[in-house]
């Protein structure tokens, strides 16, 4: 343990005027022969300026760009102050152990250099700001920093108190930041010098003019009452696990209460193939209402575990971040990767030490393992070779694989009808080995000959709806012509 070289007690001004200070602090403050203040934008200094001598720190304010920078320098240099003093009072707005980063980062960093901390007392802007507001706070609040303010912290049925406002720029942000969440209507409450005779200014705004009050300051706060609008909830995603939650609940839908992982396995498919439609058809809408309709799935398949006593679609998110910042060292750790491809062999190289964790021996498994079963045949026939390749089972060159593909077209066609399906196969593997050869995808080769044809087709049927006519009235020669215009008409 650090031997004590010095000593910081830090203490509180308030929340309002001198009338609202304490005797006892009120004694220490004058009877201190020097102050170390983080601001003297405060009524009580004001007040006292007669009866105290002190050092304030708002030019550091006005050095740095960042508040983390600002706070940093007030810490340094109050632990400097206590080592060559031996003992400092050092005094904030409020409380010290309410929204005061500078008291924090003395607590964590005064032990490490030999300065003990210790806390006096004061009162804190909460008391006089649930009072003017007439908030109670037992329906729950989030007390939050404005300077470090994030949208994840933001929940909308909570009363919400952003401190440290100091100035419009930072409101901006607070606005911005609270806009992700609420609606740029949702009502907002600027709060300075809450409590203070002659100094307390409030006014309520749309959160859309949050940055355009006039009285932002040390003093300031921001205030968001709890939003009831059904449009802000849909955004929560504790509300989405609660519907799926009511529709699997005795008194829910009868379909989902009824539902198994078998029974739905099929429609996680049918999602998941529905979104990428979207993604070809370059259709955001479409696809942000299809990803909706794919994390329906996963939400269902993750209430359903939960019942069981298995997992949580919580155990879901915790395990997926974990895995992404474990697969990922050279963005969350010590690694470095110049490159996707280096990125990509860090990847494979985890995935190796996974493996082996859970008892796998990647020399006694197929090399040929890890492909999931219920893949397109086309999609898995592609992973299989790229898998067998990668040891070196593989054609030495694309004339070979040309030549296979004749030979197994000779095959087909000479193959007896029991035949058929088997050497229609092999040809078929034997095209994906010359689209992996070509680097191309077949799955997408295919879709987008799919597509081709559709496109192709429905000009064809357009032609039949123009004339008046159905193809009961057509020939596949009129038909061939249509086509060739299509192909023309690209």
């Amino acid at each position: 343990m650090t031997d004590t070289k010095g000593k910081i007690t830090v203490l509180g001004l308030g929340a309002g005027d001198l009338d609202q200070l304490p005797y006892g602090l009120y004694r220490t403050l004058t009877g201190t022969g020097h102050l170390y203040l983080r601001t003297r934008e405060h009524p009580v200094v004001s007040q006292l300026a007669q009866e105290i001598s002190y050092t304030a720190f708002d030019e550091i304010y006005e050095r740095h760009d960042s508040f983390d920078d600002v706070y940093a320098e007030i810490t340094d240099t109050l632990l400097a102050k206590a080592l060559q003093e031996r003992a400092i009072v050092y005094a904030v707005p409020g409380h010290p152990l309410v929204a005061e980063r500078t008291v924090q980062l003395l607590l964590q960093e005064g032990p490490k250099r030999g300065v003990e901390i210790e806390i006096g007392g004061g009162q804190s802007f909460i008391d006089p700001l649930f009072a003017r507001l007439r908030i109670d706070p037992i329906e729950g609040f989030a007390l939050l920093d404005g300077t470090a303010f994030k949208a994840d912290q933001v929940h909308p049925g909570m009363h919400t108190i952003i401190a440290q406002v100091y100035d419009a720029r930072v409101a901006s942000e607070v606005k911005l930041t609270l806009m992700e969440v609420l609606p740029d209507e949702h009502p907002v409450t600027v709060a300075t010098a809450v409590g203070v005779t002659g100094q307390e200014r409030i006014t309520t705004a749309p959160l859309y003019e949050l940055d355009h009050q006039d009285h932002f300051g040390n003093l300031t706060l921001v205030y968001v009452p709890p939003a009831q609008e059904e449009r802000v909830r849909y955004r929560q995603f504790s509300y989405l696990k609660e519907i799926v939650a009511i529709l699997r609940s005795p008194e829910g839908c009868p379909w989902d209460r009824e539902q198994t992982h078998q029974s739905i396995r099929k429609n996680l498919i049918e999602e998941t193939y529905e979104v990428l439609e979207t993604i070809d058809d370059e259709d955001p809408d479409a696809m942000c209402e299809e990803l909706g309709d794919l994390l329906m799935q996963i939400m269902l398949h993750s209430q359903m575990a939960a019942e069981d006593g298995y997992f949580t679609v919580d155990d879901v998110v915790a395990g997926l971040s974990e895995k992404l910042i474990r697969r990922h060292p050279h963005v969350f750790g010590e690694k470095s990767a110049e490159d996707a491809g280096e990125a990509l062999a860090n990847w494979q190289e985890i995935k190796a030490q996974e493996k082996a964790a859970k008892g796998i021996d990647p020399e006694r498994q197929s090399k040929l393992a890890g492909i999931p079963r219920d893949l397109p045949a086309l999609m898995y026939a592609y992973k299989l070779q790229k898998k067998a390749a990668h040891v070196g089972f593989d054609w030495e060159n694309i004339e070979d694989v040309y030549k296979k593909i004749d030979e197994e077209y000779q095959e087909l066609r000479e193959a007896a009808e029991d035949e058929r399906a088997g050497e229609l196969g092999d040809l078929l593997f034997a095209v994906v080995n010359l689209a992996r050869f070509l680097k191309i995808d077949p799955e997408e080769a295919l879709a987008l000959t799919n597509r081709k044809f559709t496109k192709r087709f429905a000009y064809i049927e357009q032609k039949l709806q123009e004339a008046g006519r159905s193809f009961d009235e057509t020939n596949l020669e009129e038909m061939d012509q249509w086509w060739e215009e299509a192909k023309r008409h690209g």
